[in-house]
C-alpha cells in the first residue's frame, strides 16, 4: 500500500492563527500533514531568511513544530531538519487579508510557498482576501491542492515545483479564475513622530489600498467576487526588457560598445 503523500503546512500569521487551524482540518484527509510555522507573526517578511543565527525551535504535537524565525526559515527548517522524508506539497496560510498583485513583493505567506518552490516542492499560498471565516477558503485549497497532488511529475519542471497563489473572497461565487498578478496601489505615507527624548520614529503605511480592475487579474477576479488562482515565476529575469526600455537598452549597448 502507498505511502500517504506528505503535505507541509505552514503560514506568517504564527503557529496559532486560525487560518492555519483551518488549512489543518481541511488537508488531514488529503495525506500525512505536518505544521511548521513561525512561533509568532512574521507578516510582510518577504523572504528574508536566518542564515547562520541559531533559531529556537519548539516541538508543539506529534507533527506541529514552532520557528522563531520567518516563514522561510519555518519551510527551511522543516525541509532539511524535521522531516522524515521530501514533501509532496507545501501550503502557506490561509492568510488574513489578500496577497494580490504587488502584495506578493512583501508577502511572507506566499514567500514561504516560494522557498518549497525554489527546493523542488509544489508551492500553494492561500490567502482569505476579507473577513475571517477561513473555513471556505481552507476548503478551496484543499480541492487545488488535491489536484496538485495527483499530477506528481507534472507539477515539477526544471528541478523546481509549481508556485501557485490562491486568494478567496468572503462569500466566492462559483467557479474559479486563473489570473495573472494585477496591481495594488498603497498610499505613499510616512508618519514622522518626535519622542520626549527627541528621538524619532517612522510609521509606513495608510488606507485605503486601492487596486486595479484590468480583466484577467487577480484584483479583478476577488474585486468580481470570484476566487484567483494565479501561477508565479521563479525567474526574475525581465525578457522583454530590450522592447520595454528601448532608449536605455541603446545606451546601456553604446556605454559597453555594443556587446552583448
Amino acid at each position: 500500500m502507498p505511502r500517504r503523500p506528505l503535505i507541509v503546512l505552514t503560514n506568517d500569521d504564527g503557529i496559532e492563527a486560525p487560518g492555519l487551524r483551518a488549512l489543518e482540518a481541511a488537508f488531514r484527509p488529503l495525506g500525512e500533514v505536518w505544521t511548521v510555522a513561525p512561533g509568532d507573526e512574521r507578516s510582510t517578511a518577504s523572504h528574508s531568511m536566518n542564515l547562520r543565527r541559531p533559531l529556537r525551535v519548539r516541538r508543539l504535537g506529534r507533527r506541529r513544530w514552532a520557528v522563531f524565525g520567518t516563514p522561510v526559515d519555518a519551510v527551511f527548517v522543516a525541509l532539511f531538519g524535521l522531516l522524515p522524508r521530501r514533501p509532496a506539497l507545501v501550503v502557506s496560510g490561509v492568510n488574513f487579508g489578500p496577497n494580490l498583485g504587488t502584495d506578493t513583493i512583501y508577502s511572507g505567506t506566499v514567500a514561504a510557498a516560494r522557498e518549497a518552490a525554489l527546493r523542488g516542492v509544489p508551492g500553494l499560498a492561500v490567502s482569505l482576501a476579507d473577513g475571517t471565516d477561513y473555513g471556505p477558503a481552507a476548503r478551496l485549497a484543499a480541492r487545488v491542492a488535491e489536484r496538485v497532488l495527483r499530477a506528481g511529475p507534472a507539477a515539477l519542471a526544471d528541478g523546481r515545483g509549481v508556485l501557485l497563489n490562491l486568494n478567496v473572497p468572503r462569500a466566492p461565487r462559483p467557479g474559479l479564475r486563473l489570473t495573472r498578478l494585477g496591481r495594488r496601489h498603497y498610499p505613499e505615507e510616512v508618519t514622522l513622530r518626535r519622542s520626549r527624548s527627541g528621538g524619532w520614529s517612522a510609521r509606513i503605511g495608510g488606507f485605503p489600498v486601492g487596486s486595479d480592475r484590468t480583466p484577467g487579474t487577480d484584483t479583478r477576479a476577488v474585486h468580481d467576487g470570484y476566487a484567483s488562482l494565479s501561477a508565479l515565476t521563479l525567474d526574475l529575469t525581465q525578457r522583454d526588457a530590450r522592447r520595454r526600455f528601448p532608449g536605455l537598452f541603446a545606451r546601456l549597448a553604446r556605454a559597453e560598445g555594443g556587446r552583448r
